[in-house]
């Protein structure tokens, strides 16, 4: 990995991962931001998202160096090493994912699966539509949930729905947390760092160690 003589700066991320990157936050932020109207519109943001995750998973397994998991991911006390360290000026720079950041992309990762695979639950109970129709049905739900909802008369497919849309709800909202979370991170890294990490996202490169 040479670095560009012109610039001092050598390409991290592949094209692959920036696009799957972008494609997360285009696709969470349609389906967050129209609520399920237009329900078409809501439903394919999530099935582009759940595809991404899919993808960014084997891609963490066999992609290039700085986008296996192998590269980024850490126990806790590296990352509440790190997260010490920018508290005192002292954070090591990775050319890769911190230990933070790898935390972090494997947190939004989870989050995001199951957002998106509850939110399909949901539409597949509610209205037998999407990829998981017939698939997923009222007696998926765990026993804890059926127990929660047994009281209910008229709990069959509309309180399935009702307890996966909870679920999808609750996904969701850890998902924008960690997004805010997320953002932060970055623009405190950026600073501690010196370098633009959100324009790294979008053109690969970094500052060459």
């Amino acid at each position: 990995m040479a670095a560009t003589a012109e610039t001092g700066t050598v390409r991290v991320w592949d094209p692959l991962v920036r696009i799957g990157h972008w494609v997360l936050v285009a696709g969470f932020a349609t389906a967050y931001l129209t609520e399920g109207e237009p329900q078409w519109l809501h439903s394919y943001a999530g099935y582009g998202v759940m595809a991404v995750v899919v993808l960014r998973l084997v891609w963490g397994v066999i992609g290039t160096r700085h986008a296996r998991f192998a590269d980024f991911v850490t126990g806790p006390r590296r990352v509440l090493d790190y997260l010490r360290g920018l508290v005192t000026g002292r954070a090591e720079r990775h050319l890769g994912h911190s230990p933070a950041g790898g935390a972090m992309t494997v947190a939004l990762l989870v989050a995001l699966a199951l957002t998106a695979l509850s939110g399909m639950a949901t539409l597949a109970v509610e209205e037998g539509e999407g990829l998981l129709a017939g698939v997923v049905t009222a007696q998926s739900l765990p026993a804890w949930a059926m127990e929660e909802k047994e009281d209910d008369d008229d709990y069959g497919e509309h309180g399935a729905g009702e307890a996966f849309e909870e679920i999808h709800e609750f996904a969701t909202n850890a998902t924008f947390v960690l997004i805010v979370l997320h953002i932060a991170g970055v623009v405190v890294a950026s600073l501690a760092h010196r370098e633009n990490l959100l324009r790294s996202m979008i053109d690969g490169r970094k500052r060459a160690p």
